[in-house]
């Protein structure tokens, strides 16, 4: 049969080819004599003009490298959380590989590697003849220097965010023509005038793609089989070697694939190592003996894959990075860091506190119920460093839009800019910042304020600088409790609503929402925080972590430090990476944070979080919260060491929660509103209290029990009058109503307590005016029943007759009640008499 024509395009292709080499053979004359004569530039000569103008130097670029976040255990070692890339790669040394990946490449790919000067000569020349007979380029007989060279300018297209600029370049650096080879050689040939040849082979083993998303040799090693790149076997190092010439298709994750990495693995690979001398007979035949046997290794990608709960933390740490200007202008560019920077993040998450919280939120509260949107969080801060050590949640993390009712990505603990919800009104948690600016205003836990139920405010007689409302204010106390007359110290430990209304009264809303600011403070929606009259209740909505660090503050004596997720971070190459640090200011003077923290101290002995109390020895203070309806229900507080915010609600919806029996996967039945304060409790009393614990200081007497004075007597004055007599004693009047009284109607009846008494200064005064209706009540008894009449005129009178047939006639025996003063109008009298006979 005689030979097939040459089609017009092989003709074609073959005139292109000849021109190609008379331009190459300049290139080979320099390339061939020897690498020194390569090396060192000299030899060119007009047949290469064209190779002259090229580009003779190019430095290979920082590679794209895998980011990764990391945990802490108790000892100080990490634990990977998760890892974030474009491309999966990990840059490692020359020890750090197994000798047989750097036989095999070499043997298999560029034999004469280590004494050519960038371009085998014999190599090349064998191409070019076999190209020009047919037609077309179909072997580049490239060195590793070439690959090398290539691969450098293919990572630099895919760095290209234009789509079009980086698919134009993509096409450059990958062309099959003559001018991209030469260009590819003589980069190659300066490539050697200033690296090594090692560097050059450990800069090939970390760029070289190995297929999907796997670049370099250690990501490589790691993920088809699950070991470093120094601890391959001579099988596995030659299989990955093989995958280099064709990486989708000799992919070994891809079952189908095999059979053939298995192949060119035996014929091309060892048997290139054994031709060059670099395997036994007995090596290559255990290792052809050897089949493929891959351990696929996933990399952790995305938070959704961390331990214990931590997605919701790590999410955390990944939205700092890719809001924080120190990591890049803009929010590309931040994103693009994180993904291809090679961090090494080091966290400030502890995963023994993780993983207890995770744990005990999921042992009470279930991933999902039936009847509301149910959520959970236990999220923890270290006070006087401010660093975040735990946030777990009743679910678990996941970006997935299809995600099942188990899962969700919103971070229920942080701000809506961190990934978190808009937040979750805070309840009576709130009150703690209404009695610190109560101590600094001069007053003391130790005074009387009025939380009786049925009270109507004023609300014109609040003070606000954004300006009050009119009208009456009528709260209610949340579990209805009577309140009554107390001490602020047992209404904050009893969580008295109407008491600390009554305390608000007398400060400034603005001032108060000034003490949460500078605290940390802030709604999780970045809206301005509210001041209106219920503000003081917690109806504000902040995220949990918020709060821890604002109470880690107050318990760290007045010292707040803003929340910080992340200790430090490396780049690729080791270099320390400037990252937020949290800012510490005395918020709070030392002596009033004291004596709050002794208040709150008070709430989980006696108070409200009673059966929150670990009972373990340790010095605890917190304070609970529940929103209207019972929505959300918290508990804030901790020690000196670590401080938790435990908080339970409907995340979406209007539904109390109150009485709702909850079925965790370990708790039994047990009611939201309980979950808060047992989550806190167990958390405390399994782990966190291992931490530590210091007692807390003794707070001044002066602000625990105030200063006793004795209250001037105001009655017979004006209510005006009365009120500024009082105020000016240092006591809180507050407007008691009209009662009976013999006085004008008007004026000041008695106050409660009365004129005279010793009471702690700062305390509220009930003053009560009179409406003018008491009377004297004149004695009757022994008078005629006329004259008894006369006397009793006004009053309403009923009569009996005496049984006594002893008794004097027309005569009143005796009445009821007896003289005094009276109100005609709702005291009737009694009389009994003995008629006449």
């Amino acid at each position: 049969m005689s030979a097939p024509k040459r089609k017009v395009s092989g003709a074609v292709g073959a005139i292109l080819g000849l021109v190609g080499m008379s331009v190459i053979a300049g290139v080979l004359v320099t390339a061939m004599v020897t690498p020194a004569l390569a090396v060192t530039g000299l030899g060119a000569n007009s047949t290469i003009s064209v190779f002259e103008n090229l580009p003779s130097y190019i430095k290979p670029d920082a590679l794209s490298q895998t980011s990764s976040v990391y945990g802490k255990n108790q000892d100080g070692s990490e634990v990977l959380l998760a890892s974030f890339f474009e491309q999966n790669r990990q840059t490692i040394g020359w020890n750090d590989i197994s000798q047989y990946v750097k036989d095999a490449l070499v043997a298999t790919e560029d034999p004469r590697f280590y004494v050519h000067g960038g371009v085998d000569v014999q190599s090349t020349t064998r191409a070019l003849i076999g190209n020009f007979v047919s037609g077309d380029i179909q072997s580049g007989a490239s060195t590793i220097s070439q690959q090398y060279v290539k691969n450098i300018l293919v990572q630099r297209a895919e760095a290209i965010t234009d789509p079009d600029q980086e698919k134009a370049a993509y096409a450059e650096a990958t062309a099959t023509t003559f001018d991209r080879k030469l260009k590819e050689m003589k980069l190659a040939i300066g490539l050697e005038k200033e690296y090594s040849k090692d560097d050059i082979l450990l800069g090939y083993l970390n760029i070289s793609l190995f297929g999907g998303r796997v670049y370099g040799i250690q990501a490589a090693s790691e993920y088809y089989f699950g070991v470093s790149a120094k601890d391959l076997t001579l099988p596995q190092a030659a299989s990955l070697v093989a995958t280099v010439n064709e990486p989708e298709g000799l992919r070994i994750d891809d079952p189908d694939n095999i059979p053939a990495n298995q192949a060119r693995r035996d014929k091309d690979v060892l048997a290139s190592m054994l031709k060059e001398h670099v395997i036994t007979q007995q090596q290559h035949d255990d290792a052809v003996a050897t089949p493929v046997t891959p351990n696929i290794t996933p990399p952790s990608t995305g938070c959704q894959t961390a331990i214990d709960g931590a997605g919701f933390f790590c999410d955390y740490v990944k939205k700092i990075i890719e809001q924080d200007p120190a990591f890049g202008d803009t929010a590309d560019a931040r994103e693009h860091a994180l993904n291809t920077g090679g961090y090494h993040i080091s966290t400030t998450l502890d995963m023994n506190l993780q993983k207890s919280a995770d744990d005990t939120v999921k042992y009470y509260i279930p991933y999902s119920d039936p009847d509301l949107d149910l959520g959970a969080v236990l999220v923890t801060v270290e006070p006087g460093t401010g660093r975040v050590t735990s946030m777990a949640q009743n679910k678990n993390f996941s970006e997935d839009p299809a995600a099942p009712a188990d899962a969700t990505s919103i971070n229920y603990s942080t701000d809506v800019d961190y990934g978190g919800s808009t937040g979750f009104q805070v309840g009576s948690t709130y009150k703690l910042f209404t009695l610190i600016n109560w101590l600094q205003t001069g007053h003391s836990l130790g005074d009387i304020v009025n939380g009786s139920n049925g009270q109507k405010f004023n609300q014109s007689t609040f003070r606000n600088c954004e300006g009050t409302g009119g009208g009456t204010y009528s709260p209610q106390n949340d579990a209805g409790e009577a309140g009554g007359r107390a001490s602020v110290l047992t209404q904050f430990e009893e969580s008295v609503n109407n008491a600390f209304i009554a305390m608000s009264q007398q400060l400034d809303a603005c001032d108060i929402r000034d003490v949460a600011k500078s605290l940390g403070v802030h709604r999780a929606d970045n809206g301005p925080l509210q001041t209106n009259i219920t503000a003081v209740l917690g109806t504000n909505e902040i995220a949990p972590l918020t709060m821890a660090a604002a109470y880690a503050g107050v318990i760290n004596k007045g010292m707040f430090c803003s929340p910080v997720a992340i200790d430090s971070i490396t780049d690729a190459s080791g270099a320390p990476v400037d990252v937020p640090k949290s800012t510490c200011t005395q918020a709070i003077d030392p002596k009033i944070a004291v004596a709050a923290t002794y208040a709150m101290q008070g709430v989980i002995q006696s108070g409200t979080a009673t059966p929150a109390n670990p009972y373990d020895g340790t010095s605890h203070a917190g304070k609970t919260g529940t929103t209207d309806n019972e929505e959300s229900v918290w508990l804030v507080g901790g020690t000196t060491k670590l401080v938790t915010a435990s908080w339970t609600g409907n995340v979406t919806g209007h539904v109390s929660i109150r009485h709702t029996a909850i079925d965790g996967p370990g708790s039994g039945n047990v009611y939201s509103g309980l979950s808060r304060l047992y989550m806190w409790r167990d958390f405390y009393k399994n782990t966190a209290d291992a931490y530590g614990g210091d007692g807390f200081p003794t707070p001044d007497r002066n602000l625990t029990n105030g200063t006793s004075v004795t209250v001037p007597d105001v009655s017979g004055l004006s209510m005006d009058a009365a009120q500024s007599k009082l105020n000016s004693a240092g006591f809180n009047p507050s407007d008691g109503g009209a009662v009976d009284s013999d006085k004008p109607a008007g004026q000041v009846a008695r106050t409660d307590p009365p004129g005279g008494s010793s009471i702690t200064k700062g305390s509220n005064i009930t003053v009560y005016t009179s409406n003018g209706k008491l009377v004297n009540l004149p004695d009757t008894t022994g008078d005629s029943i006329s004259s008894a009449t006369s006397a009793l005129k006004g009053f309403t009178v009923t009569t009996a007759v005496s049984p006594d047939p002893t008794c004097k006639p027309d005569t009143v025996v005796s009445q009821t009640p007896g003289a005094g003063l009276v109100n005609p109008s709702t005291t009737p009298v009694s009389l009994v008499i003995c008629p006449k006979k």
